[in-house]
C-alpha cells in the first residue's frame, strides 16, 4: 500500500506513472505554472489549518508535536474530508507539495492518513 500513494515535489518533472496528482498545499506554489505543475486536483483543505501553518513556521524544531496536531485537525475534519478523500482512490496517487523538506512537513504525516482510509 505504501508504493500506492507518492509524494513528489511539484518542481519535479511529472511522470506518467504519478496517476493521479493531487497539490496538498494551502497556497498555490511560487512560480509555478498551472501547465508545468500537471495538478490533477488542489486539495487544499488538507493541508494544515492557517494557525497551524504559521505556527510550526515559527516552531520549526518542534515537528513532533506539529505532527500530532497536524493529525488532530485531520481526525476531527474526517467526516467533512470523506468525499474529497473518495476521489483519490486511484491505482497511484502522488501528494504534491512545494515545501523544501517534504519529509519534515505534513505531506508524510498526510500520507499515513490517507492510506489508513484506504485500507479500512
Amino acid at each position: 500500500m505504501t508504493s500506492r500513494i507518492q509524494i513528489k515535489r511539484v518542481y519535479e518533472e511529472a511522470q506518467a506513472g504519478d496517476g493521479l496528482r493531487v497539490l496538498v498545499d494551502r497556497l498555490w506554489p511560487r512560480g509555478v505554472a498551472k501547465e508545468k505543475a500537471a495538478i490533477d486536483i488542489w486539495a487544499k483543505e488538507l493541508a494544515p489549518s492557517t494557525e497551524l501553518r504559521k505556527w510550526f513556521h515559527s516552531h520549526s524544531d518542534q515537528y513532533q508535536e506539529f505532527t500530532v496536531r497536524y493529525r488532530v485537525e485531520l481526525d476531527e475534519r474526517l467526516p467533512e474530508l470523506q468525499e474529497r478523500i473518495a476521489e483519490f482512490s486511484q491505482p497511484r496517487l502522488t501528494l504534491v507539495t512545494s515545501v523544501k523538506e517534504p519529509e519534515r512537513s505534513h505531506v508524510p504525516v498526510l500520507q499515513r492518513f490517507l492510506q489508513a482510509q484506504f485500507s479500512d
